[in-house]
């Protein structure tokens, strides 16, 4: 089982110093990656329903950084060797795709090949107002920039047409190390597993049935011919951040529905005392997880 870092970029790791203190870490306790989140704009009042809380909103409010997650992840890069660069999750139809296609070759190179892009459609409507972004059609765009972005990524004359974004003998370079960047779909809907089964390099469910998505992730990717056992799974659990016997038994249980990576959040928000957080739980768990 590999381990991620989830809302890497938020709070105090939003600054460079908490960012570095993060990522060696997380580095040093044994986990395999960061992820970080996105937002470009928060209204001060929404009515859209953030769906990982009880109460519809964001933890915090709606007035904290949350720095650009490639612009932050290219620091964290800088500061780390091994440690995977993840985005959970950048909001792709909000994002031109032929320069994302770009930002994330970039990115790859320049972290010889640790990029991991997460992608979802977004739920905060009212944000996508305000960058003059439609809502409404923002999977059907998802699944487009998807093919689109692999295309700059891996053609020598780069060439597609959709009915959302189109072009032809379009030469993008650098390309990615391995001329593709591994795409994580993410979201806990019927809709989303599908997505992933049918597109995905990998699907990241942050809650919901867990057993219940995979299934509809496995069948989409048999109706698409795909091969449902090369779209890697990442699941989430509160058990597992108690430690203990408890945690690795359920490491155990992650492992054997498919999950092969697990993502928890930040276990301590303090630079000072992120290291020691880490350190235990890599002890306790990442140390002897299956």
């Amino acid at each position: 089982m590999k381990f991620g870092i989830a809302f890497a970029n938020t709070g105090p790791f939003a600054t460079p110093d908490g960012a570095t203190a993060i990522a060696h870490a997380a580095e040093e306790a044994g986990f395999e990656s960061l992820w970080a989140v996105e937002h470009v704009v928060v209204p001060k009042e929404y009515a859209s329903t953030y769906p990982y809380s009880r109460d519809g909103k964001m933890p915090g409010g709606s007035d904290f950084d949350i720095p650009d997650p490639l612009v932050w992840l290219t620091w964290v890069a800088a500061q780390t060797t091994t440690l995977r660069l993840g985005t959970g999750i950048l909001i792709l139809p909000q994002r031109n795709p032929v320069v994302l296609a770009k930002e994330a070759a970039t990115l790859d190179v320049m972290s010889s090949g640790r990029l991991l892009l997460g992608v979802g459609i977004g739920w905060l409507e009212e944000e996508f107002d305000i960058l003059g972004v439609p809502f409404a059609d923002r999977a059907r765009r998802t699944d487009e920039y998807v093919e689109a972005m692999r295309a700059l990524w891996s053609q020598d004359l780069p060439t597609f047409s959709g009915d959302t974004v189109s072009f032809a003998d379009a030469i993008s370079r650098p390309r990615p190390v391995d001329r593709r960047v591994p795409v994580h779909v993410g979201g806990h809907s019927p809709a989303a597993a599908r997505r992933a089964g049918r597109i995905g390099d990998g699907f990241f469910p942050a809650k919901g049935d867990l057993p219940a998505l995979i299934d509809e992730m496995r069948k989409a990717a048999a109706e698409a011919g795909r091969d449902a056992d090369a779209v890697e799974i990442s699941g989430t659990s509160p058990t597992v951040l108690a430690g203990g016997e408890a945690a690795v038994d359920e490491v155990g249980r992650l492992a054997e529905l498919g999950v092969s990576r697990l993502i928890i959040p930040p276990l301590a928000f303090d630079p000072a005392a992120i290291g020691d957080a880490l350190a235990a739980f890599g002890a306790d768990v990442i140390a002897k997880a299956p």
